[in-house]
């Protein structure tokens, strides 16, 4: 969904490149990311967002600023989302201060879902899409691990649709089936590709 009030991003500003990673529970996209977050870390022309989700600090995952539903839809109202969606009971934004990153020409990577996509792109016109995906086989192995579902949840859940990203964006699919060192390599290759594109 999107904010109620207008985005601070004004058409023709951004210099910049957004990337959004997305991927299904057991791919690695959190892993990957905190990867190339420590690859990166101390260049002041990539910036990691921060996402605010309603959900506990201590939930696992990444390092996202948690708040209530009630200092969600706060934040939502005055116009602190860039971007805003909804997904397995929880409410996730991206803050609108990453307009400013944008406009100075860095790249900014964000957790994002393959359902949000489409607020994505209507917000951020240069948007690259990296799709982390792994083998069935590879993504029930690494549920299975977490212990939250049954095997029988886990292949209902991987049988419910396909791992690719449907709609007209730039996507780059990274297969994450093998090692962490392997899947690593792959998402810092993509993200120099991008900085490479910003000059």
């Amino acid at each position: 969904m999107m904010p109620s009030h207008e985005p601070h991003i004004v058409p023709g500003t951004e210099r910049g490149i957004m990337v959004v990673v997305v991927g299904p529970s057991g791919a690695g996209k959190d892993t990957l990311m905190a990867l190339a977050a420590k690859h990166f870390q101390g260049r002041p022309d990539v910036h990691f967002v921060r996402r605010v989700i309603t959900r506990h600090t201590h939930a696992g995952g990444e390092q996202h600023l948690a708040v209530s539903a009630q200092g969600f839809a706060s934040m939502e109202q005055a116009g602190n989302f860039a971007v805003w969606w909804e997904a397995h009971g929880l409410k996730y934004g991206i803050p609108a201060e990453v307009s400013v990153s944008l406009a100075q020409g860095n790249l900014v990577i964000a957790n994002g879902s393959r359902s949000a996509l489409h607020h994505f792109k209507a917000v951020f016109p240069r948007l690259k899409v990296i799709n982390v995906t792994a083998t069935a086989e590879v993504l029930a192995s690494r549920l299975e691990a977490r212990g939250r579902e049954t095997h029988e949840d886990i292949m209902a859940r991987l049988a419910r649709g396909p791992l690719t990203v449907r709609g007209d964006y730039d996507v780059v699919d990274l297969d994450n089936s093998g090692s962490l060192e392997e899947g690593g390599s792959r998402i810092i290759d993509a993200l120099n590709a991008f900085l490479a594109e910003i000059g």
